[in-house]
């Protein structure tokens, strides 16, 4: 693997053992003329636009340079420590993903902060203890309805300062509450840049940057601290698997990608991958409006590159069969290009047949998908969660090739990821550099016995990997093994070839009554490309047989009901109910059945009409699925299933 050698002799300025602060100064020295954000006109009430930067036309983006940016972190970083926030204070920062986050971030981080974050999401109770935890001196939030969330807790919090990135409705009676525009007026006015450096210079790479909260689908969340070197590294070991190196033939990252972020950037994943990774390049980071304008935002954007989970990827999918739906012949043309895509994809070496074959599918399908995300999309990564394998097949045929990766909040976040130069679809790719992998095989027993490569918990050792949870020295000393691994509770088998296939979280394998042990992750993956199940969840633990909850797509089931003429009731509820439907699934079930061993197999299933959402608390705000609340939910739906 030539690659691999020119990864680990890699050398480039990106590369460095620095702060995250000195880390974006430094690009932003580089790449000053070149455009570092992008933002959209019309979506909020910035605060900014009203005195900072001029305001971009409604639904139209605006550039903003590295230069500009630059100046902009530099004010905030003075006006925060014109309110008082000095080294090692927690300071929150509680919106969605936007310009300002970002902005935020980098100033506070070179005011010598820890930031602290706070899901978009998150109730009053979640706030009260994503603030009160770290007990955070400040907070930075989105708008007035997250201040209000901060108000109702405040007599519960030690907050000196807050701060709103939004233009405010009203006047407030409180010398403590700034917009975000008038901390950077505050910041202009004191700014100096000898002591901006100072700053800078104060802090230490080991030095505390962030608590982020695990999302927790148990559980009460826990506080991962990360330092400065533990995103620092993570950026140095994936700009060598993705940066430009001059052994690579292959699209990289570097100052002429471009990408739109719309993941929470309060995860780890964007943070680094969307967020510092990009900034380290001299990338240019465009914002969503949000997840529902996708489509437009990429095609006013033309992003070469982008970051996402599985269900998105799923979701886009969804959205580009359903457009071939539209007619049998158009369903027959899309169908035959799909095999056509996976076919040539997994040749060696293709016949000039199948050359031709794919020259027609990429002219009556393909160009147009990549059109409707931009038309220059080089490759995707996709992270947090478990990708399906045939749907990466499915995208990789399509010409839009998703590099999928593995890491945890504890480890900043990049274990592995697929090379672009040498992908392996199904697996998690290959351990970054200065990653050390391996398994412990107690964790599984008998299970995956008939796996080629050796399956167990993965343990990793890197310099991306936490020091442990904050206020938590139990947890801390049980996520690590007496020698310093630190355990990541999934199970995974190393390939022989060295690369990383996902199996499990250890917390989720399923352990029959009759002692068999079941995966549900890839029985659930399984049903990604269907048509007719929008989401799975697969159960069984303690009970005789595996079961699953099923969402069913119900406007592809309406769309063919009608194609078919059969007549469906409007209510979704009864929808679930109807044998035609019940049918429909049952079918798809059988399919996935044959690929999984008998006692694997769905034996029993149940519909269900209410999708799995973060609105409804069944996903995490990174899109896992909330076992424990699902079974809640539906507690009645799977006591029938194992009564009958």
């Amino acid at each position: 693997m030539e690659w691999r050698d020119g990864e680990t002799e890699f050398t480039d300025p990106v590369i460095e053992r620095t702060t995250l602060s000195r880390m974006f100064e430094d690009s932003a020295e580089r790449h000053e003329n070149r455009p570092a954000q992008q933002y959209k006109g019309g979506v909020y009430r910035r605060s900014l636009t009203e005195t900072v930067l001029p305001a971009a036309p409604n639904g139209e983006f605006r550039a903003l340079s590295y230069a500009e940016m630059r100046d902009i972190v530099r004010n905030l970083a003075a006006g925060f420590r014109d309110l008082g926030v000095g080294s090692d204070d927690r300071i929150g920062i509680f919106a969605d993903t936007r310009m300002e986050w970002a902005q935020t971030d980098f100033a506070l981080l070179a005011a010598g902060a820890v930031v602290t974050t706070v899901y978009r999401s998150s109730s009053v109770s979640q706030v009260r203890y994503l603030l009160g935890d770290p007990e955070a001196t400040g907070v930075v939030v989105e708008n007035e309805d997250l201040l209000e969330r901060v108000l109702e807790v405040e007599d519960d919090l030690d907050l000196e300062f807050i701060v709103v990135m939004d233009s405010l409705s009203r006047e407030y009676d409180r010398d403590d509450l700034l917009t975000l525009a008038e901390v950077h007026d505050r910041g202009a006015e004191t700014f100096d840049a000898d002591e901006y450096e100072s700053w800078l210079e104060a802090r230490e790479v080991d030095d505390l940057a962030t608590l982020i909260y695990t999302s927790g689908t148990t559980g009460q969340p826990k506080g991962v601290k990360l330092s400065h070197w533990n995103f620092r590294s993570n950026v140095n070991q994936c700009y060598r698997r993705f940066g430009p190196r001059p052994d690579k033939d292959v699209p990289v990252i570097d100052r002429h990608s471009r990408a739109v972020s719309f993941l929470p950037l309060a995860h780890v994943f964007e943070r680094t991958a969307g967020h510092f990774m990009m900034f380290a390049a001299g990338a240019t980071v465009a914002y969503a409006e949000s997840p529902d304008t996708l489509q437009e935002d990429f095609q006013a954007v033309e992003p070469t590159t982008g970051t996402s989970v599985p269900r998105v990827y799923e979701r886009i999918y969804d959205a580009i069969r359903s457009q071939a739906d539209e007619s049998d012949t158009k369903r027959r043309i899309f169908d035959w290009a799909t095999d056509v895509g996976v076919t040539y994809h997994e040749a060696d070496s293709p016949s000039i047949g199948l050359r031709a074959r794919k020259l027609l599918a990429d002219k009556l399908v393909f160009d147009k998908v990549k059109d409707g995300l931009g038309g220059n999309i080089e490759f995707l990564i996709s992270g947090g969660g478990s990708l399906s394998a045939d749907l990466c097949a499915l995208y990789h045929g399509m010409g839009l090739p998703i590099l999928e990766g593995y890491g945890l909040t504890e480890t900043a976040p990049v274990i592995s990821v697929n090379p672009p130069e040498a992908p392996e679809i199904g697996t998690i790719g290959y351990p970054v550099v200065d990653e050390e992998v391996k398994v412990d095989g107690s964790a599984v027993g008998e299970a995956f016995s008939d796996a080629a490569g050796e399956v167990g918990e993965l343990l990793v050792k890197g310099p991306n990997v936490t020091e442990g949870y904050w206020n938590e020295p139990e947890e801390t000393e049980r996520a690590f093994t007496d020698d310093g691994w630190f355990r990541t509770g999934d199970i995974v088998e190393i390939r022989p070839d060295g690369y990383i296939a996902f199996r499990e979280r250890a917390k989720e394998l399923l352990v029959l009554s009759t002692g068999k042990n079941v995966a549900p992750g890839p029985i659930e993956d399984a049903f990604a490309a269907s048509d007719v199940v929008e989401q799975c969840m697969v159960m069984g633990d303690g009970r005789k047989f595996v079961s699953a909850l099923i969402v069913p797509n119900v406007e592809e089931v309406r769309e063919r009901a009608a194609r078919e003429g059969i007549s469906l009731p409007d209510d979704d509820r009864d929808l679930c109910r109807n044998d035609t439907v019940y049918e429909w699934v049952e079918t798809e079930v059988e399919r996935i059945n044959e690929r999984f061993e008998s006692y694997e197999r769905i034996k029993q299933f149940r519909l269900v009409p209410i999708e799995f959402t973060e609105d409804n608390d069944l996903l995490t705000p990174t899109m896992k699925k909330k076992r424990r609340n699902i079974l809640d939910r539906f507690a009645d739906d799977i006591e029938a299933i194992y009564a009958d």
